[in-house]
């Protein structure tokens, strides 16, 4: 792909022991089979180039910049240096790296407020790994959330959205115990998370009236309170208010008969109540293409849907489609939001 006039792509390490480093190799070698946008990996150079080595790749890497990084992306991977604090062994975990894999990502953060890159792609993390160096935040999508209220000066709700090739799921709880999902849900949760979908899937996705299939909580969404008093009582008016503002909200629905290919068609994007009933159809229907998008921050977030894979790290295997997805799809909301935003101009 050609330079063009928009910004690159940032691209973090993630955790250097994982897969990120293999798939960023493995992508950037792959570029013009897979149509990849320009990007700029944010890490460490020298790990890049070992783990490239150890892989058998042939890639180039270029210390680069935002402003050169599209040029330098068409014959080298475009690196923007920043130091690992302790040797990388693939597939093994060190807190030691905690700093620079935090810094990557608030310089991601950064550089594309300020324009000079045009979204945020992350490499997998080891949450793990951070927590034990301290890190305070369960994972990427609130780290990421908080540098977003800070810059802003106002809280940020994030919403994490799965968008694959035959469905957008997101969950109103994320990453909290299962048993903790019904005393945490409320209305105004739900009507704010479906609020901020569909903006979000208007000004970057390109749908001017997204359709939200919303589940219920419990089994046959309740069964008309012989299941559980949560879907009637939190969920249906959730969706009453929504509708009543113009959003084209459907449910609560069962969660069970809402996911196969007749039912889809039916909606552009699904909220559900958790974690697991959101991510299991998402990860059942399109395990390596399905992108994480946070949405509900002023920047572009994607990454690809899953973990560091330690056990493949520095092996080969590893497959880029995921993160493949996620710079395609990052690239494509980057470039329907400067439409619509030239459009309301």
């Amino acid at each position: 792909m050609t330079s063009g006039s928009r910004p690159s792509l940032a691209l973090t390490m993630g955790d250097p022991a994982g897969i990120g480093p293999d798939i960023t190799l493995s992508a950037w070698s792959d570029r013009v089979r897979l149509g990849l946008p320009p990007f700029l990996f944010i890490g460490d150079a020298a790990m890049l180039e070992a783990r490239a080595h150890a892989l058998g790749l042939k890639v180039p890497i270029r210390l680069s910049s935002p402003e050169a990084a599209a040029r330098d992306f068409e014959s080298a991977l475009p690196v923007l240096p920043l130091d690992l604090d302790t040797p990388v062994q693939p597939g093994v975990g060190d807190p030691g790296n905690a700093g620079p894999v935090i810094e990557a990502i608030r310089l991601a953060v950064e550089m594309t407020g300020k324009g000079q890159l045009s979204a945020v792609v992350t490499n997998p993390i080891a949450k793990s790994v951070l927590y034990a160096s301290g890190f305070a935040f369960p994972g990427h999508t609130e780290f990421l959330a908080d540098l977003a209220s800070r810059s802003l000066g106002r809280p940020v709700r994030p919403v994490m959205l799965l968008s694959g090739p035959d469905l957008r799921v997101a969950p109103v709880t994320i990453h909290i115990p299962l048993k903790d999902v019904a005393p945490v849900l409320t209305t105004e949760a739900i009507i704010e998370t479906a609020q901020i979908m569909a903006a979000d899937l208007a000004t970057r996705f390109g749908l001017a009236k997204p359709r939200i299939a919303i589940a219920g909580l419990n089994p046959h969404a309740g069964e008309d309170g012989a299941l559980g008093t949560e879907d009637a009582e939190i969920i249906a008016p959730a969706v009453a208010q929504l509708r009543a503002t113009g959003l084209d909200a459907t449910g609560p629905l069962p969660a069970d008969t809402m996911f196969h290919a007749e039912a889809r068609a039916g909606y552009d994007a699904a909220l559900c109540m958790y974690h697991d009933q959101a991510l299991i159809p998402a990860k059942t229907l399109a395990f390596h293409d399905s992108v994480n998008t946070t949405l509900g921050l002023p920047f572009i977030r994607t990454s690809p849907d899953h973990g560091t894979a330690f056990s493949l790290a520095g092996r080969g295997g590893a497959r880029h489609d995921s993160l493949a997805a996620a710079l395609r799809l990052a690239h494509s909301m980057a470039e329907t939001e400067t439409r619509q935003r030239a459009s309301a101009a």
